[in-house]
């Protein structure tokens, strides 16, 4: 599974599709392949951007597709999402991928992976705001020393 959400499409291959999708669109509406294919490209791209705009053509899929052809496009939404980080909705499309094919093992394998990037994110997440809480007491612990310490020298200078 770590290889389909770490491929990187070949620059030439991204090109390619990029120009054939440009074609059809030039002539009129893209065809369902086309606009697949570039977005399968667009997704596998170094660049967030082009991932993102990869996201915003497979949406498009999906809303215009009927229910058993969205197989790849919720699967590709869910890998797309998931090499942006954004772990929440990669999961809603790969189960969204499950409720209609509750037996695809590709499907399984990227929700399981989903769930340990959620649960890394979450355990570091976790610690950055420990390690703030635990800076904030520490300050806290600071200030009160020098409020005393300042008090004492304080009293001390009147007797």
């Amino acid at each position: 599974m770590d290889e389909i959400v770490t491929d990187i499409v070949a620059p030439e291959d991204l090109k390619r599709f990029e120009k054939k999708y440009n074609s059809e669109m030039e002539k009129g509406p893209v065809s369902k392949e086309t606009k697949f294919e570039y977005a399968w490209c667009l997704i596998r791209s170094n660049h967030t951007n082009d991932i993102r705009i990869g996201i915003q053509l497979l949406e498009e899929l999906v809303q215009k597709s009927p229910k058993d052809d969205q197989r790849d496009f919720l699967f590709y939404l869910a890998v797309a999402n998931y090499r942006l980080k954004e772990y929440e909705r990669a999961l809603k499309y790969i189960r969204i991928l499950l409720r209609n094919e509750p037996g695809n093992k590709q499907a399984i394998e990227l929700e399981k992976l989903i769930n340990q990037a959620l649960k890394k994110d979450g355990l570091v997440g976790m610690a950055i705001v420990g390690g703030i809480g635990l800076g904030v007491a520490g300050l806290a612990g600071l200030i009160g020393m020098a409020v005393a310490k300042s008090a004492k020298s304080a009293k001390s200078a009147k007797s």
